[in-house]
């Protein structure tokens, strides 16, 4: 049973993933067309709100919780990467490669989302809303740093879990309190990047199974 479990987890983990992603996709077209309730509400909420004092702070702010996180993060990864390869620990630089590799393709959801839904946002406003970019850089870079906790710093999960996700939750809130996306965009972005987080991490082996084999062959005989 044991030696089953790696590959169970594997696939939950994946099926998973399908499922937001699937969630994702379904939860895109139903706002396609028109934007549901909730998106009124909480855009009539915040209408004028990035006129006022506040605006220009929380622009700052929410520019920073946006795409330089996991662009920073990613570079990061293929430095350290490089130095790993440098010094001959393969396997650690491998694992820095894929994390970089799913950093990527959880950023892509909404390069290669976005013209498919062609949604648009509740004020004027360049690019188009779903899914939310910034959340899905947030999302991403949230999703690099669980990976790389549950590698190299796994006591640290603890505290690494909730801390993304509040950071998450607040990129979403600054998008809203802005006015430029609607709630469903937010949620649709973090459904996006969990699930390619998900998946791509499963097949990858980047889930705690593949940290376990990969780091038995890794120690010294």
């Amino acid at each position: 049973m044991r030696s089953a479990a790696p590959a169970v987890w594997r696939a939950w983990a994946a099926g998973l993933g399908v499922l937001l992603l699937a969630g994702f996709i379904v939860l895109g077209v139903l706002v396609g067309a028109r934007p549901l309730p909730w998106d009124f509400d909480v855009r009539d909420a915040f209408v004028g709100e990035h006129q006022g004092p506040l605006g220009p702070a929380v622009t700052v702010v929410s520019d920073i919780l946006g795409p330089v996180l996991p662009a920073l993060l990613g570079v990061s990864l293929l430095v350290a990467a490089l130095l790993c390869h440098r010094r001959g620990d393969r396997a650690r630089a491998s694992v820095l490669l894929r994390i970089t590799a799913v950093l990527v393709l959880c950023r892509l959801t909404s390069f290669v989302f976005k013209p498919l839904f062609d949604r648009d946002r509740p004020r004027i406003y360049p690019d188009l809303s779903y899914p939310s970019g910034h959340v899905v850089s947030v999302a991403t870079f949230s999703v690099g740093v669980l990976l790389l906790c549950a590698w190299f710093t796994a006591g640290l999960l603890r505290w690494a879990v909730p801390a993304v996700m509040l950071l998450t939750v607040a990129a979403a809130a600054l998008r809203l309190v802005l006015g430029v996306h609607w709630l469903t965009d937010t949620i649709g972005a973090a459904l996006a990047v969990t699930g390619v987080g998900l998946v791509t991490s499963a097949a990858f082996g980047l889930l705690p199974a593949g940290r376990d084999r990969e780091t038995s062959r890794a120690q010294p005989a």
